[in-house]
């Protein structure tokens, strides 16, 4: 199992202090894969560059398409970029692949409709691993959740991630308020061009 699949677990499952849509947890996710590639050596961080290290496998599909899909030629690609550019639709894919884990038997569950009703109630050993971590107050994971208003901010002196997850943390999350403030734009848009069709 992996970060993203745990993330996705535990924001699906956990209340958080906000609505997730797709597009922040797509750009969490894309956080999350970067996280684990640097565990497994794929990539290293330097600044706030992607380094691509040997390419291996990582036993994971969805991973494994992340390290192939590395730009491979300098300056190489920023955290940002990656974030933007991968993450466009990540959320679907690793939906569709925990979807593949549920019992086949009988429909399956969307599982971005409601967090009343989503797939991952189904017990199966990804959830357990998810939920251990979760429990465990994992740093990673905890500050992966946490850029999304997911469960109780850290208490005070609380392990933090360091390193290249610090870095990889900061930029999901000035991604996802740069995502807020294109959203609060659109609507600001939207609602200065309901009100130039409403005037007499």
């Amino acid at each position: 199992m992996t970060t993203p699949q745990d993330l996705l677990i535990v924001a699906l499952n956990v209340p958080s202090s906000r609505e997730v849509g797709q597009g922040d947890l797509s750009l969490a996710l894309a956080g999350a894969e970067l996280i684990d590639l640097v565990e497994a050596g794929v990539l290293a961080l330097e600044d706030d560059r992607l380094v691509p290290g040997a390419e291996r496998t990582t036993g994971d599909r969805l991973l494994d398409e992340a390290g192939a899909s590395l730009v491979r030629q300098s300056p190489y690609e920023t955290v940002e970029d990656w974030l933007w550019r991968r993450g466009r639709g990540l959320a679907q894919a690793y939906v569709g692949a925990l979807e593949e884990e549920a019992p086949t038997g009988g429909t399956r569950r969307h599982w971005l409709r409601r967090r009343s009703e989503p797939a991952a109630a189904v017990d199966s050993p990804s959830r357990r691993r998810a939920n251990e971590r979760w429990a465990a107050h994992e740093p990673v994971l905890v500050g992966l959740a946490g850029t999304l208003g997911v469960g109780e901010p850290p208490a005070a002196g609380a392990d933090a991630p360091g390193g290249p997850s610090a870095t990889v943390l900061a930029a999901v999350d000035d991604a996802l308020t740069e995502l807020e403030a294109v959203r609060q734009r659109r609507r600001i848009e939207d609602e200065a061009f309901d009100n130039v069709w409403r005037a007499p």
